[in-house]
């Protein structure tokens, strides 16, 4: 599912991205309320301990006796102590040398701890295994017992302590870091900048690093709530910082000691360690959530695989620029015929801006429709909206979405969870990377079979050899055996089809299921799909590049760019008189459509990115056909012809995204001479 991700955000983060992405992380924190909470009383705890010199009414040491436990006033807002010393300035004062120790453990823990976590993870070998097992010791020494013996060599020294207690606690950072480094370390681009040239060091500071910095701004910030916990507990006990210097751990102990006569004196003194302690643990859980919103990798939990739905009326559609207005007025029509597949203003956004934009889709039953255009236009995206498996930080907007009779909008996550597989299925693009590897193709087959028709072992084993016959896998014994790295592409492909016909669904999408396949396996995974649709009446929509597989395969034909539909017709017609600029651009591209010698053609510029695009027509800039109203008028998909009937008798209207579209034949056979209707010779003339 890589171009449902491609124009959110690169995948491997360079030196010149680190440092945006870190601000779009705490941009990100200060949006969620328990983050900017935090993030407030932290910037203000410390910034009134820098400028307590400035900010406090009165000096640390400043003695009052006439004020002797004073209550909150106008004179002393938070009070005074036993001596008539002003609490706040105390406090303010005192946060220099609990926040210095604090942010001296803090140094101590993510320096070291990164660096360790960085040099085992990406060398490995026997530099790892020393390194953990350092990290191991470290873990096991008694962190309290140790501290106390650090005070006593070093005369109550708190610096040396807590440099000790940031030192100890970094070798759990570094076994944090080793996992996330040694993730990055097998990714191709780190390959890549290996194979260019780039020393160690330069790949890790510029493609390491950046993608482990999250986990140790999370551990940090817990870090740190610990490290107040312990340096008010030492100077609690008076092993620290001595009287009369202020500190919150000594100003809880002038506290408790006039607790039973005064207790106001702890509200202040302990309040601001309890608050400092649990905003460095909250802004801790918010950069972690945030983190994993963002992450590029497979959703690690339930809450991250739910997709944010959000159902929109026609009055929502018409506020949108780009809505289909003319279009939309042919629902009369359309109901004529049952859907087992329908979708109404479909809408992808990520922070606002869309992805896919104002998509319609309507399938009947043994129906073939095919979703056509460059990478990035959003095809796959659509098919992950149909199932409600967004990647996460998108939200799914829709005025319908009905999948055999029923609305997915509607449907809790458990119901919806239940409808896929059942009503239905998805065939991935790499089949074999959807298969575990730990597993036989029998076992993963089984795990399906037993989900959807439950029975024994052997009522599954029919059933798993019925999925093998019905997409024709000669050997069934020695595929059943199989590992999926012992299959050949084909094979795999095959056994992904199976599975996602374990539940009998109504709807197959198949996202590029022949890309990666030689031109033999091509022709017959398409040979199984048409079959299945023949025996089964199974509707598919299958995302493709290839118009061959389109002429080959398909009924219907939606030609998407930019994440909007700009041409919806029958295979037929849209083979025949292609309207829309860009369907005639792909068609004439088509490199085997070329003669000898002959350059190819190709289409100027690239596919906007999604906070390029405007409601006027996304295409002009690289139409040859543009007109001066293609760049500032709303462009709506509309009817352009009546309709015709499509082989599952189907209505197929014509539909087009274009203020100026194209007559005449279609580019892939001469302008003249007699036209044709037969799909066969349009696939190989488009192979």
């Amino acid at each position: 599912m890589t171009e449902q991700l491609a124009s959110i955000a690169p995948l491997a983060p360079s030196a010149a991205a680190a440092a945006p992405r870190r601000r779009r992380l705490w941009a990100r924190v200060l949006r969620r309320p328990a983050g900017a909470l935090a993030l407030l009383w932290i910037a203000l705890v410390v910034g009134g301990a820098v400028l307590a010199d400035v900010v406090a009414p009165y000096g640390p040491l400043d003695q009052d006796l006439s004020s002797s436990f004073a209550g909150p006033g106008g004179a002393h807002l938070l009070g005074a102590d036993q001596l008539g010393r002003d609490v706040l300035s105390r406090i303010l004062h005192g946060g220099q040398v609990s926040l210095l120790a604090v942010a001296q453990a803090v140094t101590v823990f993510v320096v070291v701890g990164t660096l360790t976590g960085l040099v085992a993870g990406y060398r490995g070998g026997r530099t790892d295994r020393v390194l953990m097992w350092l990290c191991d010791v470290a873990l096991a020494i008694p962190l309290v017992v140790t501290l106390l013996v650090v005070l006593a060599v070093f005369s109550r020294n708190e610096t040396a302590a807590m440099l000790t207690f940031g030192f100890l606690a970094s070798a759990g950072l570094g076994r944090v870091v080793r996992a996330a480094a040694m993730t990055v370390r097998s990714d191709d681009y780190v390959l890549a900048a290996e194979v260019a040239g780039l020393r160690a060091h330069q790949v890790v500071a510029r493609h390491v690093l950046p993608r482990v910095l999250p986990p140790v701004l999370v551990q940090a910030s817990l870090l740190a709530c610990s490290a107040l916990l312990v340096e008010s507990g030492i100077n609690y006990l008076g092993l620290g910082v001595q009287p009369p210097t202020p500190s919150w751990g000594g100003l809880v102990t002038d506290a408790s000691a006039a607790i039973a006569s005064h207790p106001w004196l702890l509200v202040p003194s302990g309040g601001v360690i309890v608050l400092t302690a649990l905003a460095f643990g909250v802004l801790g859980d918010v950069v972690r959530d945030v983190s994993a919103d963002r992450s590029d990798t497979a959703p690690t939990s339930w809450r991250q695989l739910r997709t944010r739905v959000r159902r929109t009326t026609p009055a929502d559609a018409k506020a949108h620029a780009t809505a289909d207005v003319a279009g939309k007025e042919t629902d009369a029509a359309d109901a004529k015929i049952d859907a087992v597949l329908e979708l109404r203003g479909l809408r992808v956004l990520h922070e606002g801006t869309a992805l896919v934009d104002d998509v319609d889709l309507r399938v009947a039953p043994g129906e073939v429709v095919g979703l056509v255009g460059e990478s990035g236009c959003g095809k796959t995206l659509t098919l992950s909206a149909l199932l409600r498996l967004l990647p996460p930080g998108l939200v799914l907007e829709a005025e319908r979405l009905e999948i055999d009779g029923a609305d997915a909008l509607d449907l809790t996550e458990r119901r919806m969870a239940a409808l896929r597989g059942s009503a239905v299925a998805f065939v991935p693009q790499e089949p074999v990377a959807g298969l575990d590897p730990s597993f036989t193709v029998r076992a993963q087959l089984r795990e399906v079979v037993r989900l959807r028709d439950g029975g024994n072992r052997a009522a599954t084993d029919v059933r798993v050899r019925e999925l093998l016959e019905q997409v024709q896998l000669p050997d069934a014994d020695r595929v059943l055996a199989s590992y999926p790295h012992e299959l050949s592409g084909g094979m795999a492909q095959r056994v992904a089809i199976a599975r996602a016909l374990a539940g009998r669904p109504r709807v197959l999408l198949a996202d590029e299921p022949t890309t990666a396949l030689d031109v033999t396996v091509q022709a017959e995974i398409l040979a199984l799909l048409r079959d299945l649709r023949e025996r089964t009446g199974l509707a598919i929509v299958i995302v493709t590049h290839d118009w061959g597989v389109v002429a080959e395969l398909c009924d219907r034909a939606v030609v998407m760019y930019a994440g909007r539909v700009v041409e919806e017709g029958t295979v037929l017609d849209l083979f025949d008189h292609p309207a829309h600029p860009y369907t005639r651009a792909l068609m004439a591209a088509n490199p085997t459509g070329a003669a000898f010698r002959e350059r190819l053609r190709s289409i100027p510029g690239q596919v906007p990115s999604p906070r390029e695009r405007s409601s006027a027509c996304a295409f002009a800039d690289r139409c040859e056909r543009r007109e001066s109203d293609c760049t500032s008028t709303p462009v709506a998909l509309v009817l352009t012809a009546g309709p015709t009937t499509g082989s599952t008798g189907a209505v197929g209207d014509r539909r087009v995204r274009c203020l100026h579209p194209v007559t005449g034949a279609s580019p892939t056979k001469p302008a003249t001479g007699p036209s044709t209707d037969q799909k066969g010779e349009y696939a190989d003339a488009a192979r």
